[in-house]
């Protein structure tokens, strides 16, 4: 079985590693970056994806919509340190069949590799209960009404990105980009850019794992 990691950070692509070599039947596969994975998983076409979210470029939602349009039966596992609601609820929405945190036991990290690679789902037990009682009883997030794009360029800008940047990165015209950072101040009731990056970075959109 080929599996693709995805993670900026060469020490967590080795720990994975080190768990997934138990299991002589597993090829791994590794990528730093959003661009490369899309590559890899061209080429590769594995099993299964595990993806963290905080990449430099391409984010991590991005590629999981991208992955779908290539093969709508990627099965992908997000392992990463977003454990709110806004993160876990689109990045389920893109297409990811599985999320869970890195602070979470190796065996627990386990389980739900082998659980999304037979083609389950899998979400962390406590990102689980926090869902359930976060859409219960905490008051409406500003962010619940971006789309993942929305939330791609929200990262883009906070991670000091300009219009034009992000317009390659995301793969759309200088003036596309524009209009939907227009879009999202109006979703935000936000007067400037300025306000938007300070949104964003108020919102952990920059990611403590970068």
């Amino acid at each position: 079985m080929k599996i693709l990691i995805v993670d900026d950070h060469p020490i967590v692509r080795a720990g994975l590693r080190r768990l997934l070599a138990e299991d002589p039947g597993i090829e791994v596969r590794e990528a730093a970056d959003g661009r490369e994975a899309i590559g890899a998983f061209r080429v590769n076409r594995p099993a299964l994806v595990i993806l963290d979210l905080n990449l430099p470029g391409l984010g991590g939602l991005e590629v999981i919509a991208r992955l779908k349009i290539v093969d709508p039966a990627a099965r992908i596992l997000v392992l990463t340190m977003h454990e709110d609601e806004i993160h876990v609820t689109r990045a389920l929405q893109a297409g990811a069949m599985g999320y869970i945190s890195k602070n979470a036991p190796p065996q627990q990290i386990i389980e739900a590799i082998r659980r999304v690679a037979d083609g389950g789902t899998y979400i962390d037990h406590e990102i689980a209960e926090q869902l359930v009682f976060s859409n219960i009883r905490a008051p409406s997030n500003a962010l619940e009404h971006l789309s993942s794009r929305d939330l791609e360029i929200l990262r883009l800008l906070a991670g000091g990105c300009t219009l034009h940047q992000i317009a390659d990165t995301i793969g759309v015209s200088y003036k596309t980009a524009a209009n939907n950072c227009t879009q999202i101040k109006v979703k935000l009731g936000a007067t400037s850019t300025a306000d938007l990056i300070r949104i964003a970075m108020q919102s952990g959109l920059t990611g403590a794992d970068l």
